[in-house]
């Protein structure tokens, strides 16, 4: 099985086509191969495959995290999936409608030299209804609500870009612990689905610092739906303004939330690390141990 590795502001997936036939399996195999030592090593899987509707959308993209669990969305991995199908002659346009589980997604594709450097996203609208993150809670909006996790009570703001974030803002986020405090914010009974968990700290009302703990995934270098999810906390709480550069682990991102038009845009780049074979046996108990023939690029 072909295979190329991308990433995003250091969020890496393993991305693959299933143009024209399905890949089997997804869930298990995104599970092998994600593993750093036995596999190729990554965030997840994302597999490239045709639109429920060729009139609504150009690609449907599928996301798988590290565990196996299906996600519905992925601002990095997204983007990488813009630069894949341009570069690799999938398509020539330069806007791109992509289906996901959290519906149509527009990339605004910026080439230079015949190859995709940065791209736009249009991340849609946030979802600030509680049923609609989903959260448990009353009232219209979940923001800046306190919530006791570890000991000690956070103030939480709840938004959905297409899948749950909890969005935290405090200060020191190097310093906290987060293989410790992301699992206890990621199954607490708040989120009857899971949550992603952004920790924040701000350094000017345009420039904010994230760690990310991702459901399904841990601690990864970004979030790209995280990133656009801590513009929209930013601005309903009054920490930031409505357009933020988002300094993260792994790279930076320009976010907007839109007044106008609600919807929320983030721009950045997307890179391939490289290219390789996966061998199809190793799906198969027996060959659980073989590891993933990868080609620098």
């Amino acid at each position: 099985m072909r295979f190329t590795k991308m990433q995003a502001a250091g969020n890496d997936y393993v991305y693959m086509e299933a143009l024209k036939e399905p890949v089997a399996h997804p869930g298990e195999l995104s599970r092998r191969i994600s593993d750093r030592h036995f596999g190729v090593g990554s965030d997840g899987l994302i597999l490239i495959c045709p639109p429920s509707d060729p009139a609504v959308a150009d690609f449907r993209m599928r996301m798988f995290n590290a565990d196996g669990s299906e996600s519905e969305m992925c601002g990095n991995g997204i983007r990488c999936v813009g630069k894949y199908v341009y570069d690799n002659g999938l398509t020539r346009k330069e806007s791109v409608r992509i289906e996901t589980l959290a519906g149509i997604r527009l990339l605004r594709l910026h080439p230079e030299g015949g190859k995709v450097k940065t791209v736009t996203v249009d991340m849609g609208e946030p979802r600030l209804a509680p049923r609609d993150i989903p959260v448990s809670g009353e009232g219209e909006t979940f923001v800046n609500r306190p919530l006791k996790v570890g000991g000690r009570v956070w103030q939480v703001t709840a938004v959905s870009m297409g899948n749950p974030h909890a969005i935290v803002f405090t200060e020191g986020i190097d310093r906290l612990d987060l293989p410790q405090l992301g699992p206890l914010f990621e199954h607490h009974p708040l989120f009857p689905r899971r949550t992603n968990t952004e920790f924040v700290e701000i350094v000017d009302r345009g420039h904010v610092k994230m760690r990310v703990w991702e459901r399904g995934a841990g601690e990864t270098l970004a979030c790209g739906t995280g990133a656009s999810a801590v513009a929209v906390a930013g601005a309903l709480t009054g920490h930031t303004d409505r357009k933020v550069h988002v300094e993260l682990l792994g790279g930076e991102l320009d976010i907007e939330w839109d007044e106008a038009s609600n919807h929320v845009f983030m721009t950045g780049g997307a890179a391939v690390v490289f290219t390789g074979d996966y061998p199809g046996e190793a799906l198969s108990e027996a060959a659980a141990g073989e590891t993933a023939n990868g080609t620098d690029q």
